[in-house]
This record gives C-alpha cells, structure tokens and sequence, in this order.
C-alpha cells in the first residue's frame, strides 16, 4: 500500500470498502497467490464479473463478515493445504516423469 493511501486510511479510521486481491489476503491471514484457490472453491467471491486475468477486487464486509465463522476458516485452511498438495504432487511427478529416459515414458 503506498503511503499517502496508508495516510489517508489511518485518518479515515477504516478499511477501504473494496479490498486488492493482496489486502484480502492480508485480511484472511493468508498469502496473495493462495487467493485464486479460494475464489476457485467459491469461498470468497469477487465483486463484479472481472476477466479471468483481470484485476479483482472483494467486498470488505462480505470478507470480514467471513472472517468471523469459524466453519468458514477452517474450509479456507483445507482448501489452502489441499490446493498445494495436489500442486506440488504433480510438480513431483513431472519431475519423476521428466528424469526417465526417452525410451521408457509412454
């Protein structure tokens, strides 16, 4: 966040009423690339219908509200853990397959 935003905030006495991909995170407790995997699970759920490579912005209340369920967070943790299992399962795979020799993969 730049400074004088920061500034402002600080004096306005509250969270902006659309949150970055990154301040949600910040929010959540979790980091910025952990994010697409939470809209994916529709556990947060961007405003608006924005480009599949677009920018996306989060209702604050809708992620404060969130926030305080407790069946919520723990959904968040799961779908976090499972998110990169599977990514990093598949990274080792790939590395697996990329190590046999030529004549020996399918």
């Amino acid at each position: 966040m730049k400074t004088d935003q920061h500034q402002f905030l600080q004096l306005l006495g509250q969270l902006p009423a659309r949150l970055t991909a990154e301040q949600a995170a910040w929010v959540i407790n979790c980091q910025p690339h952990d994010i697409p995997a939470l809209v994916t699970a529709k556990l947060i759920k961007p405003l608006g219908n924005p480009p599949a490579n677009g920018i996306k912005y989060f209702a604050t209340v809708d992620v404060l509200a969130a926030t305080k369920d407790r069946n919520w967070l723990v959904r968040v943790s799961t779908t976090i853990y499972t998110h990169w299992a599977k990514k990093n399962a598949r990274h080792q795979v790939a590395e697996i397959e990329n190590s046999l020799p030529a004549n020996s993969r399918n």
